[in-house]
């Protein structure tokens, strides 16, 4: 099957790397015109290497390869104006606005009460309110447009069970929902869908660093990929260690696309069984 979103717009936020390159790629390779944007610099509280300009541009490199047309610039999600600023010139580029995934994000890990301030700001900023931001910049072109559309933010597992050490994380994830399901009420008289995807652990840069060894096999002295893969295989129904990007893009795409068309307010868990075990 192809171009199953042929002629539709989309507006991916984190698109410089990991699963919104990914995502960017996968719409395109169905069709659609791709808005990117990123941050391309480093958040200090995040405890792993952020995505870069030089990403963002491998990104649009990648659209470009598989034929696809993108604008990519860079914005914080933190930054309303600046999320605004990137819609509306990508909506005055390509004229409509169709799909939205908010699948910026970070991670960090703390025991709950030892979290700093700082910390917690830059999760629920970036996690929450950048989902918010990237929403309400996108909403009025969507409605505008008179064309319906479907909103996709990337939440998690965390956003259905809780985990120790990421009180801050399961706080913003399980927060996304709660908007997802108010949005869906709010938008469905336009025909525009609203649905929140939940991965378990990705093969990305979010999980393949030191940080993320050591958190999850504490009892191990200098933990490597190998031993994150013994430790999370054992979490999931399916017994992989983690999933694909493309396998949350490939989730994405069908929401995006008209096979889901009547399909709005649901928590969808891609995790290999991760939240039923």
């Amino acid at each position: 099957m192809t171009d199953r979103v042929k002629d539709k717009v989309a507006f991916v936020t984190g698109a410089a790397r990991g699963q919104g390159r990914s995502h960017a790629v996968r719409l395109a390779e169905e069709g659609a015109d791709i808005i990117a944007i990123d941050l391309c610099a480093q958040i200090d509280t995040v405890h792993y290497q952020m995505a870069s300009q030089a990403d963002l541009d491998q990104t649009v490199e990648a659209v470009k390869a598989v034929g696809g047309r993108i604008v990519a610039s860079v914005a914080d999600v933190r930054d309303y104006e600046a999320v605004k600023a990137a819609v509306d010139a990508g909506v005055g580029h390509f004229g409509r606005l169709d799909i939205v995934c908010a699948n910026a994000g970070i991670v960090g890990y703390s025991r709950g009460h030892e979290i700093p301030a700082k910390d917690w700001r830059d999760m629920i900023d970036t996690n929450l309110t950048g989902a918010w931001h990237t929403a309400k910049a996108a909403i009025p072109h969507m409605i505008d447009g008179g064309h319906g559309g479907s909103i996709i933010i990337t939440s998690s597992a965390s956003g259905i069970h809780a985990y120790e050490n990421l009180a801050h994380y399961v706080t913003s994830k399980h927060g996304q929902v709660g908007l997802m399901r108010t949005l869906a009420l709010e938008l469905g008289k336009h025909y525009i869908r609203v649905n929140t995807i939940h991965p378990c652990a990705v093969n990305t840069e979010m999980i393949h660093n030191r940080g993320t060894y050591e958190v999850s096999v504490p009892d191990v002295d200098q933990p490597t990929a190998d031993d994150l893969a013994e430790r999370f295989r054992l979490m999931q129904a399916i017994p992989i260690p983690w999933v694909e990007a493309i396998d949350i893009s490939n989730a994405v795409l069908f929401l995006a696309s008209d096979e889901s068309r009547y399909i709005t307010g649901i928590t969808l868990p891609v995790d290999a069984g991760l939240v039923v075990k």
